[in-house]
C-alpha cells in the first residue's frame, strides 16, 4: 500500500488546460483523494467542475462545506471561497481574507493539506502568474509530504511553479504529459 491519500493541485493562468490534462489521465479508480484550487474570476459562476467533469473518467465536482474527501473524487475550490482541509477527512469552504490577491488560496489549500495528511500529501503547482503555493509547498514539505511542479517549458505561466521551485524543496519538476503518470506511480506505491 502506498502512504498517499491526498493530491492537492493548485494553477491560475493557464491552469484549466493544465489541470484537464492532469486529470484526464488519471483512472476513474485512482486510488486518493484529490482537491483543487484555480484562480477564477469570483464574478462568475464557476463552470469548471462541469468541464473537468465532462473530459476526465474521475468524479469531479465543487466542493461545498462539510464535502468527505474520497479516492477518485476531484473537489474544485468554488469561485471566491478558500478550499480547507480538515484532519476528519472533509473539506471548508472560507471566505476569510484574500492570501496574495486571491481566494481560493494555493497556500491555505496545501497548509492544511499538510497539517491535516502530513506525509501522506502531495502537492502539484501548475501553470499560474504570482507566488501562490510557494509557502504551501514549504508546509506540505515541512510534514513530510511530496512536491511536484510543472516545469518551465510546459507552464504557460510560470510564476507559481518557479515561485514553489526557489524554495529548493520541491521533489518533482516535471513536463506536463509526465505528472498524471507520476501520481499514478507514487500512489500506486511502491511501498508494498
Amino acid at each position: 500500500m502506498s502512504g498517499f491519500e491526498i493530491v492537492a493541485l493548485a494553477a491560475s493562468a493557464g491552469g484549466l488546460k493544465a489541470l484537464t490534462e492532469v486529470l484526464a489521465a488519471l483512472p476513474r479508480d485512482f486510488p486518493a483523494a484529490l482537491v483543487v484550487v484555480q484562480h477564477l474570476d469570483p464574478r462568475h459562476r464557476s463552470l469548471m467542475a462541469e468541464i473537468l467533469g465532462r473530459r476526465t473518467s474521475l468524479l469531479i465536482k465543487e466542493a461545498r462545506e462539510g464535502d468527505a474527501l474520497e479516492r477518485g473524487l476531484a473537489l474544485i475550490a468554488p469561485p471566491n471561497r478558500h478550499l480547507l482541509v480538515n484532519p476528519d477527512r472533509t473539506v471548508s469552504l472560507s471566505q476569510s481574507e484574500l492570501v496574495h490577491f486571491v481566494r481560493p488560496s494555493a497556500d491555505l489549500l496545501f497548509e492544511s493539506t499538510a497539517a491535516s495528511y502530513k506525509e501522506r500529501a502531495i502537492a502539484v503547482v501548475l501553470t499560474g502568474s504570482g507566488r501562490d503555493g510557494a509557502m504551501g509547498v514549504t508546509a506540505i514539505k515541512k510534514m513530510g509530504g511530496t512536491v511536484i511542479v510543472q516545469d518551465e517549458k510546459t507552464a504557460e505561466f510560470f510564476g507559481m511553479p518557479g515561485a514553489a521551485q526557489q524554495t529548493g524543496i520541491v521533489d518533482f519538476i516535471l513536463p506536463l504529459h509526465e505528472i498524471a503518470p507520476a501520481l499514478q506511480t507514487l500512489v500506486n506505491g511502491s511501498g508494498e
